[in-house]
């Protein structure tokens, strides 16, 4: 969701979900490998061009645990969708180190500066000519997106933006990358990764029309670990210098640190309570009513005698009375009877 603030939240259309079984613009074959050289062989067939390009690992369940290594590296072309798990491989695929080291092949996806940070990590592999495709996004289409030119935007929203659907999310990326993979894992990495394939194709055709746009400004390589330019050569940054990122948000109120807030509670605790005006407003308008209740009684044993003292009922409900006739001894007083003679009421018994 997306909104301005103090305004009202605006909520994204529902959009059919992508597929690339259905959405591709050419026949579209898969190929989920597990061996290094029947990745080789496929990857030798690539068609020239850009490539969708994401990964996958076992998440950790442990909270603060170590992250688990790549498992599955997806990477998509025009009319070809590879889906190569690693971590079931003897050893890493030759010619997906080649692939990734190309300079004239671009390698387009999400965040995917950490991704290649990590797969350098955990399997000592450089990547070169990569594309962001948030910072290509805010490049060629500067007017919908503002803010810090970094600020990441998610594949899905891309996705929505610029190809009209919507991407499936689920209980999917949050399984086990490491096992045999599922049809349903299958079809999950295989959107993600033509997903970015898509947008990618979408954005750079906008970007022909645009002067002043450079790979410099979304592209960039991890070779052994260093982040690079898009040909690998040098340090690279990502700045746009002609990009605008709108007015800037409205500053935010200070946070009270922990020392002002229990100085605060402490006088709250000192400074008596005094009653508001419609409290003892309220206050005197009961009293009011219930002087009202005395001197109109009538419960139908008829009206209130002058001179005979009146009570609130106990155990009764709210507003009845009752009176205390004269001479009646109360709940705390004992009846005595001051004309008893013990003599005179004694009873003699003859059996």
């Amino acid at each position: 969701m997306s909104g301005t603030a103090g305004g009202p939240v605006k909520q994204r259309p529902q959009l059919p979900l992508y597929s690339w079984r259905d959405q591709s613009p050419a026949p579209t074959r898969i190929r989920y490998i597990t061996n290094h050289l029947e990745a080789d062989l496929e990857l030798s067939r690539l068609a020239v061009g850009p490539l969708g390009f994401d990964l996958e690992w076992r998440p950790n369940y442990r909270k603060g645990g170590s992250e688990n290594p790549v498992a599955l590296v997806q990477l998509a072309g025009f009319d070809t969708i590879l889906l190569l798990q690693i971590s079931a491989m003897s050893e890493f695929p030759l010619k997906l180190r080649e692939v990734l080291l190309d300079p004239l092949r671009v390698k387009a996806g999400v965040s995917i500066q950490r991704d290649c940070q990590k797969l350098y990590r955990d399997w000592g592999v450089s990547a070169r000519n990569c594309v962001e495709l948030a910072l290509l996004a805010r490049s060629v289409d500067n007017a919908r997106w503002k803010g810090k030119y970094t600020n990441p935007l998610g594949l899905s929203r891309l996705l929505e933006t610029y190809v009209g659907f919507s991407l499936a999310k689920g209980k999917v990326q949050r399984s086990n990358w490491e096992l045999r993979l599922s049809l349903t894992q299958q079809d999950y990495a295989a959107n993600d990764a033509r997903a970015g394939y898509a947008i990618y194709t979408q954005l750079i055709a906008m970007a022909r029309d645009i002067p002043n746009i450079v790979p410099h400004y979304y592209s960039f390589s991890v070779v052994n670990g260093l982040v690079l330019d898009h040909l690998g050569i040098s340090q690279w940054i990502p700045h746009n210098p002609y990009y605008d990122p709108g007015p800037p948000p409205p500053p935010k109120e200070p946070k009270e640190t922990k020392e002002i807030k229990k100085e605060k509670k402490k006088e709250m605790k000192k400074t008596p309570r005094v009653p508001t005006s419609s409290a003892s407003g309220q206050a005197t308008a009961s009293s009011k009513s219930f002087q009202d209740r005395i001197n109109m009684r009538n419960d139908g044993q008829g009206p209130l005698l002058p001179n005979v003292p009146v009570a609130p009922a106990a155990n009764s409900r709210a507003g009845t009375f009752h009176r205390i006739p004269r001479n009646r001894p109360t709940s705390t007083q004992r009846p005595q009877n001051h004309s008893y003679d013990p003599e005179q009421c004694s009873v003699t018994m003859h059996i």
